[in-house]
């Protein structure tokens, strides 16, 4: 077993206080929560003894939208609108990928995933062999949503990675989705409709993202998107819906009527201007949230503290409200309800039984001094430079700037650009 001891933890299994005790992790699980006593201590034999000196034990955040592999993308496509930077600079570089590329460009996310304390992400990509491998060798946890787009002949394919990589490792499963009402035919989502029946499963995709998405879809077909999609049963076993800026109440109440989670990425929707979503209404609305960075080409970054402190002051600015979003729920979205829209009920908060994925914050920093409210100083002030420590499914993979991930750093940032100059080649 590892023991961590003398520590503050933060355990989010109910509200957000903090308190004194010890956490034990036996292979991928939290064995024991809380203070031990002398004969509990006597028995337990420890591989490992984490001397956490007064600093914060947390569950890990959980990334709920992102597509890992463009980190190739980073600031190659900047300052461009939203359907020009997609269509004729990320589309036509993403068509010339092969799985190599994939697979070291994912590496070099989840190296940026663990400095910022995430073990896992909702990841929408292709070439997934690639990426799994790219993940399983790593020792990263990742849930990959289905992202087909075009004709009906393409929902065979989902329903193919559906059944071949849920269950295959521990750290890997995979939701049904798509790319996008807009780069989905009608026949295509009406096949999805019908595979989230035969399953009983949930569908994410991209949804509401901008004002121009929602109007063509509107003069198409006389529905919003979410309107739409639930006409067809997409949304009959909940799922998530990424972005969610533009939405009206009807879009809200069919959310919280089927339990779709709506996952916020606020910097890469301020990056592009595609707005700032209705996300205290929503709440209001009864509809369940959760928090990604989206990709590396429109974001920049991986960093979900930049995350949650733009989720909370930006519905402070909509709302004209500094009491809105308050920063507990904003860290409770980002471990706890991003866990749920990814599937990942076990990996949620620190309690007996769940899942070992873990941070530890630096409290010594000054960005967490002084300590009068560490939750809302993770929020308000912390960022990452306040993780030392990530734990995924039991294992140590980043520790005071240091990475176990099965390779080295520096090899990763050198071939991803080796192959990057290869991509600009082809």
């Amino acid at each position: 077993m590892i023991r961590f001891k003398n520590g503050r933890l933060l355990t989010l299994s109910s509200g957000c206080e903090v308190s004194c005790g010890e956490v034990w992790v036996e292979g991928d699980k939290i064995a024991f929560v809380g203070k031990p006593t002398d004969e509990q201590l006597k028995t337990a034999s420890f591989e490992r003894e984490i001397d956490l000196d007064g600093d914060l034990l947390m569950p890990a955040i959980k990334n709920a939208h992102t597509h890992s592999a463009m980190t190739f993308l980073r600031s190659y496509a900047d300052d461009l609108p939203l359907q020009d930077w997609l269509f004729t600079q990320v589309f036509p570089m993403e068509a010339k990928l092969t799985g190599e590329d994939v697979y070291w460009f994912a590496r070099l996310a989840i190296l940026e995933y663990l400095t910022s304390g995430v073990s896992a992400s909702f990841d929408m990509y292709f070439e997934l062999d690639d990426y799994v491998r790219a993940n399983i060798e790593s020792g990263f946890r990742t849930v990959m949503c289905g992202a087909v787009s075009g004709g009906r002949e393409n929902a065979k394919k989902l329903e193919e990675r559906y059944l071949k990589y849920n269950g295959m490792h521990p750290l890997i499963s995979f939701r049904l989705g798509f790319h996008a009402e807009y780069t989905a035919e009608y026949g295509l989502l009406e096949d999805i409709a019908a595979l989230a029946e035969k399953y009983k499963a949930p569908v994410s995709t991209h949804n509401s993202e901008t004002a121009k998405e929602v109007r063509e879809c509107m003069e198409k077909y006389g529905k919003t998107p979410t309107a739409l999609f639930d006409s067809l049963g997409i949304y009959n076993y909940g799922g998530a819906g990424f972005h969610c800026v533009h939405f009206t109440e009807e879009d809200m109440d069919i959310f919280a009527n089927r339990g779709v989670y709506a996952v916020t990425c606020p910097c890469s929707n301020l990056k592009l201007a595609s707005g700032i979503a209705p996300l205290t209404t929503m709440l209001e609305r009864g509809v369940k949230l959760g928090i990604g960075t989206d990709g590396p080409a429109s974001n920049n970054a991986l960093d979900m503290f930049r995350e949650m402190y733009l989720m909370a002051v930006l519905q402070k600015q909509r709302c004209n409200d500094a009491a809105a979003m308050p920063a507990d729920v904003v860290l409770k979205t980002a471990c706890c309800g991003s866990a749920h829209a990814m599937g990942l009920d076990d990996c949620d908060c620190i309690a007996p039984g769940k899942q070992a994925d873990l941070i530890v914050i630096d409290l010594k920093k000054p960005s967490m001094q002084p300590e009068h409210n560490i939750p809302k100083n993770l929020i308000y002030s912390g960022s990452k430079e306040n993780v030392k420590l990530t734990m995924v499914a039991g294992k140590v993979l980043y520790e005071n700037g240091q990475f176990s991930v099965g390779e080295d750093a520096q090899r990763i940032y050198a071939k991803c650009a080796e192959h990057f100059d290869a991509l600009c080649r082809r």
